[in-house]
């Protein structure tokens, strides 16, 4: 009996049931260690000496696969195949000969592009050792990152409060969100005119030309800059007889796309799908591991993290095959397509990723599917079938005409286009999102029949006002295209990276726009002034290349780490001698335009407006950066920096407070006032004051009196529920508006349901949050599962769900809530093993848990090892604290 180590759970079971009863297949949950998230980690002074950690989840998962390692005959490392894979199966042989459980036995690699029988069999005919070049690439980033991160986030804790932390490639990305920002805000707004004449032909037809010369000149794009030059043309061609002077008629042909790569796939779900990057990945992932299709579970796609763009020949040969017979000869091209990558540094060590089989076609897999993984099917099915499409066939025909008013001319031109044949537009079209050319091959619609030297009747000129914008705000498939177009990151990181900077409230994603925040912008401010050759986008770039050259054997990867490090190491001690005010000065400077905005009566930005003659500066506290007056303490004045106002003084409330009138019931007064967390409305003065945050929507503008009262008067007694005869409530709370009954939350739309509601709308909708699925006890059903993460090694649904105080994990009792601005959608199995058992260290399952759930509590504690945290049955936990605290008491 052979051992065969893959990652997840359900791939192992595919794959076992493809291999048979020679074989046991093991999952190892992804990498079974890391290194620990503190100094040391990675030695330079010893040259560059790493020390591993093991969790307690992973540390199990490793005896079981050692135990069954110790009575087989052979192992096979069959993990993913690409950098990371190669790392899983390094680590977990590493840690078998730790253990002294492989012996003499055998030891291969070996890896499949897809999840399918014919790939795996033919995988396993064909073993190799492990790529060492290719784990020494993975060592060399995984060494980088934590270098950089490790070194480089302490200075900013220390240099900028607030901040929390800086990545190798994060920072980079960070960078270009803030730099397309600081673009928008340079951006100058220009007027321009166009003008376009509604023209007949002698049938009858009406079509549009627009104005391309005049004066005996060509106007370039935007030339008309004004309404003046606009109305003069315009006359001109008022007056003016028109007769066409030439119509051409060319044959374009337009090819299709090459299949997806990790990168263009998440661009293609962005736009048609609507999905988020880690969205899309995690349901390329299923399709990948493997569907049940009729009793056989298969794979559905090849692997899809790659930036490769070609296709295997029998792979190509299978998509010919199909086009012949699902779309018929014509759309089939004399010879298959073959492409070549533009991106970057790109590795191309993998296939594009494709369907495993083009006979099996969306239809045919629907009803197996969920609704997300049937739509990205039915894309990468779609995409991959075109590429090998024969090319669209597009008649465009332009009409050259002259507009003749008393000898002054003007030249206009005319433009449409027709599909003469569809050929791979039949299967796929991309969308026009973001600039990008839609492939639809209909440009200027279709002309009516022209005829050189024929005259046209004018019918109505028209001549409109527009004014340039500024470049668009990267969405996150943006971002991420930008970021493979630089060579930055790798496929399996573009997806961690946007996550990383969203998490960090460093940029957020409003309308699928990522818009840096303060904090963010003041990092990469900082950065650049500071740090300024790690986050160019040349020498990120440059790093990534020498890990490819590590990765082809070409570099030694300690050479690599030995010269980054020495001048890293030189910047990184240069910072200790620097002061916060040259800090601060840097960044006044650098974020002029954020921190200090111009004023419409053209003032002074940074001339304090309370006082009149302090310096408004950046200052830094405790929960980051606000800005202040030099004049402090006698003049207090302070203002939040927020992305969300652009700095605008006016929006923001003075630490003087604003008297709006006293309190009808107490006649205390009731002011309006500005804090280190925003404005608020106070009533009376002292520690027993009462206080309320604006909530969202409300600017200082809009407060007055009423409002006021309003929010100091919260939380709001509605009325007895009709069931249980206890009071219904409305307030505002750190997750917004709500309704309280009996311990249960349930949120409402927008603060003004909160003065609203009547009794009759909240007993529905708390009982429309009761029926989905409320967190807590006392009866109430389970929350909805967001998220499904498989299997728990000793049995059991682990599940990703939404409670009262936010996402959480759930496996049988034990429920463990996600980190503060965690997506639960990017959760992984690895990260919710380790909060289980975190959470069950502390106590964590509820009194009744299931026997299985507290035997495999207290055997991880028995198998924790390498320091991992031990965990404890909660019934012990729980009598021995209160038998300490009864002692306590005694004593």
């Amino acid at each position: 009996m052979n051992v065969v180590v893959v990652e997840s759970p359900s791939k192992a079971k595919t794959i076992n049931k493809y291999l048979g009863p020679g074989y046991k297949v093991l999952a190892s949950f992804g990498h079974v260690r890391d290194l620990p998230a503190k100094d040391g980690s990675v030695r330079p002074d010893e040259d560059f000496e790493m020390s591993w950690e093991v969790d307690g989840a992973s540390a199990k998962r490793m005896k079981d696969i050692a135990d069954a390692v110790k009575s087989s005959d052979g192992l096979i490392l069959a993990t993913d195949p690409d950098r990371e894979g190669e790392a899983i199966s390094w680590h977990v042989l590493d840690l078998l000969k730790k253990k002294k459980v492989i012996g003499d036995k055998p030891v291969r690699r070996v890896v499949f592009n897809a999840i399918t029988k014919k790939a795996v069999l033919d995988a396993m005919a064909e073993p190799r050792d492990i790529d060492i070049s290719l784990v020494d690439a993975y060592l060399a980033r995984r060494a980088l990152d934590y270098l950089v991160g490790f070194n480089l986030s302490p200075v900013l804790w220390r240099k900028l409060p607030g901040a929390r932390s800086a990545g190798r490639v994060q920072s980079v990305a960070l960078r270009l969100v803030c730099d397309r920002e600081a673009e928008i805000e340079r951006f100058v707004t220009e007027e321009y005119w166009n003008i376009s004449a509604l023209l007949k032909t002698p049938r009858g037809d009406e079509f549009e030309a627009r104005l391309v010369s005049a004066d005996g000149k060509r106007l370039q794009p935007r030339a008309i800059g004004n309404g003046d030059e606009a109305n003069r043309l315009k006359a001109l061609l008022d007056g003016a007889s028109y007769v066409v002077e030439s119509v051409e008629a060319k044959p374009v042909k337009r090819n299709p796309a090459p299949p997806f790569t990790t990168s263009t796939l998440q661009q293609a779900a962005s736009s048609k799908l609507g999905f988020s990057a880690s969205r899309t990945m995690q349901v390329a992932q299923k399709l990948y591991e493997g569907v049940d299709i009729g009793g056989e579970t298969v794979g559905l796609i090849t692997y899809m993290r790659t930036d490769g763009v070609q296709m295997a020949p029998e792979a190509i040969d299978a998509a010919r095959r199909a086009i012949g017979s699902q779309f018929g000869e014509r759309y089939l091209p004399e010879k298959p397509r073959f492409y070549s990558t533009k991106a970057k540094n790109a590795q191309e060590a993998h296939e594009a990723i494709r369907p495993t089989d083009f006979n099996r076609t969306p239809d045919q897999v629907r009803r197996f599917l969920d609704g997300d993984m049937l739509k990205l099917y039915d894309l990468v099915w779609k995409r991959g079938i075109a590429s090998q499409m024969a090319s669209a066939e597009i008649e465009r025909t332009t009409a050259e005409i002259i507009a003749d008013n008393g000898g002054k001319k003007a030249g206009l031109r005319a433009t449409g286009s027709v599909i003469r044949f569809d050929g791979f537009i039949a299967a796929y079209t991309d969308m026009k999102e973001d600039g990008e050319q839609a492939d639809d091959g209909d440009e200027g619609g279709r002309l009516p029949e022209i005829n050189a030297r024929e005259n046209l009747a004018k019918q109505k000129i028209n001549a409109t006002q527009h004014f340039t914008e500024p470049p668009p705000r990267y969405s996150e498939a943006t971002l991420i295209k930008k970021m493979e177009e630089l060579g930055i990151g790798r496929p399996s990181t573009y997806a961690a990276t946007v996550t990383t900077l969203l998490d960090r409230d460093y940029v957020t994603n409003d309308k699928r726009k990522l818009v840096p925040q303060a904090k963010g912008r003041l990092v990469t401010a900082f950065l650049e002034s500071f740090f300024t050759r790690y986050v160019e986008y040349d020498f990120t770039a440059s790093l990534e290349e020498k890990l490819d050259q590590i990765s082809a054997g070409d570099l030694n990867w300690k050479d690599v780490l030995r010269e980054f490090w020495k001048d890293f190491f030189s910047q990184i001690e240069d910072t200790k001698e620097l002061r916060v005010t040259n800090v601060l000065d840097a960044l006044n400077e650098e974020l002029a335009p954020l921190v200090f905005p111009k004023r419409e009566d053209g003032s002074d930005p940074r001339i304090c407006q309370v006082c009149g003659t302090g310096k408004l500066s950046l200052k830094l506290g405790k929960y980051g950066a606000f800005v202040g007056c030099s004049n402090y303490p006698e003049c207090n004045y302070t203002r939040q920096l927020s992305s969300e106002t652009n700095g605008d003084a006016e929006a923001s409330v003075s630490n003087e407070p604003l008297s709006l009138g006293k309190d009808p019931h107490t006649g205390e007064e009731i002011t309006l006032r500005s804090g280190r967390f925003g404005p608020y409305v106070q009533r009376g003065e002292g520690k027993d004051a009462k206080r309320s945050s604006l909530p969202k929507g409300w600017t200082p503008a809009s407060i007055d009196h009423e409002k006021a009262i309003a929010l100091l008067s919260l939380p709001r007694d509605i009325g007895a529920h009709p069931e249980t005869g206890k009071m219904i409530s409305t307030g505002l709370g750190r997750y917004g508006p709500f309704v309280l009954h009996n311990g249960t939350y349930a949120n409402l739309d927008s603060i003004e349901d909160v003065f609203a509601i009547g009794l009759n709308r909240a007993v529905s909708v708390l009982a429309d949050k009761q029926s989905k699925g409320a967190n807590g006890s006392r009866g109430r059903t389970a929350a909805a599962a967001l998220k499904e993460l498989g299997e728990h090694p000793d049995g059991g649904a682990i599940t990703v769900r939404d409670g009262r105080f936010g996402p959480y994990v759930n496996w049988g009792k034990v429920n463990a809530t996600l980190p503060k601005g965690k997506d639960p959608q990017s959760v992984t199995v690895e990260e919710a093993l380790a909060l289980i058992a975190e959470r069950a260290a502390k106590g964590g399952a509820t009194k009744g848990k299931a026997t299985k759930a507290k035997s495999t509590t207290a055997k991880a504690a028995k198998t924790a090892s390498n320091g991992a945290a031990k965990l404890a049955k909660p019934k012990t936990a729980a009598k021995a604290k209160a038998k300490t605290a009864a002692k306590a008491k005694k004593d």
